[in-house]
């Protein structure tokens, strides 16, 4: 059975207020070929489809018109879980209508998926997180553990405790404990999976993930994970790795694209997993387009990056500039290097000279926020959001 392993969409996700929905749609477009190139029979998203749990109505059309895509007229499984950024009740709204096409969807922890057909394969047997599925001639038992919110991972995984080590302990016991119930239910004749959009300890997180750990408590230990269990397909980290300890079984696809400048160095991919019962499956990379990566130039002065935006104007990449000065980049030279580069995101004066950071000078005759878009875009090399003008404009109101 070949299983393709994808999470952290973010469909809707922004990069300082730009949209990156157009790139979204180039992805998807490639992964619907991939799919249907490799002879996929299962489709696993692994949480976080939508940056936020109410997105823009385009990121939901794209979402579900590359599943229907996906869905070969049932042909081809779709199994998705809620992440952190979902709205599991949002999510799993379009279940009944999602049916006919072969897609399943898990919004909690608790979900129970009916049995029945769905698309043209077949859902034999479920319970709380579990389902057997009959894909042709072969049969898989898929545990899906969607991520819960903080308030229900209170509630079901723990009790209140005061003492982070106890908390810790009793998290990795509870989860281990509901793992283990779930992996109950697989066989030696059939392809056994386990889903989730958790955060195993020793993971390398460092890129736009929100964090999903209260207080650091809330990692899971990958050891604890069932040891029968042939793949273990997770989402929320955004670079692509196998998680340390678990014989490479254990996997997090991450992003399809770079969501912030932290990212950069991520080799970006999805895996494909072709596994037969009893056996260890047999894993392939994929590597992911970058259609607009992320870029960081770095200058050693403002003469410089005004003449590397003029020779660069074409190239496509969303652009951060570093520049070192000792005084501040007049707003005329920042103007030029926009004028010749349209997708700088943001431009950093690296002051050299700490007496240029603290110039006398008469405070000009300016309202308080025509004064902070000054400083933002002596800062950032960009004016500030509306939002953000808004909540300063807020912040303001309260102190008065």
């Amino acid at each position: 059975m070949k299983i393709l392993h994808t999470s952290d969409w973010h469909l809707g996700k922004s990069l300082e207020g730009y949209s990156r929905l157009d790139e979204q749609q180039l992805f998807l477009e490639d992964f619907i070929k991939t799919v249907h190139e490799n002879d996929i029979q299962i489709v696993i998203i692994a949480g976080d489809i939508y940056d936020t749990s109410n997105p823009p109505a385009r990121a939901e059309n794209m979402f579900y018109d590359a599943l229907k895509k996906i869905s070969d007229n049932g042909n081809i499984m779709t199994i998705i879980i809620a992440g952190n950024h979902d709205n599991p009740e949002r999510l799993s709204a379009a279940g009944p209508l999602a049916r006919e096409h072969g897609i399943i969807i898990f919004g909690t922890p608790k979900t129970v998926i009916q049995p029945g057909e769905y698309g043209k394969n077949r859902v034999i047997s479920s319970a709380e997180g579990m389902i057997e599925v009959k894909i042709g001639e072969e049969t898989a038992i898929i545990a899906a553990v969607a991520y819960p919110s903080e308030k229900r991972l209170n509630e079901v995984l723990y009790s209140d405790m005061d003492d982070e080590n106890i908390r810790h302990e009793n998290y990795n016991l509870r989860l281990k404990a509901l793992f283990d119930k779930l992996s109950q239910n697989y066989r030696d004749d059939t392809v056994n999976i386990l889903i989730s959009h958790i955060f195993t300890a020793g993971s390398e997180e460092a890129g736009s993930e929100r964090s999903i750990q209260l207080g650091g408590s809330l990692s899971f230990d990958a050891s604890l994970f069932p040891k029968n269990a042939q793949y273990i397909a997770l989402g929320h980290i955004h670079k692509p790795q196998t998680v340390q300890g678990t014989d490479k079984r254990a996997r997090y696809s991450g992003a399809p694209l770079h969501y912030s400048k932290k990212e950069v160095n991520y080799k970006n991919k999805f895996f494909i997993a072709d596994i037969k019962p009893s056996l260890p499956a047999n894993i392939t990379e994929i590597p992911v387009k970058i259609y607009k990566p992320i870029e960081v130039w770095k200058f050693e002065n403002i003469e410089s990056a005004i003449d590397h935006c003029c020779e660069n104007k074409d190239k496509l990449c969303w652009t951060y500039l570093e520049i070192k000065t000792d005084r501040y980049i007049r707003e005329d030279e920042i103007k030029k290097m926009r004028e010749y580069k349209a997708d700088i995101i943001e431009i950093l004066p690296i002051i050299e000279n700490d007496n240029a950071a603290i110039e006398t000078q008469e405070m000009p005759d300016k309202k308080i926020d025509e004064l902070f878009k000054d400083f933002y875009m002596k800062q950032r090399g960009t004016l500030p959001q509306e939002d953000v003008m808004k909540v300063l404009m807020e912040i303001l109101a309260e102190e008065e």
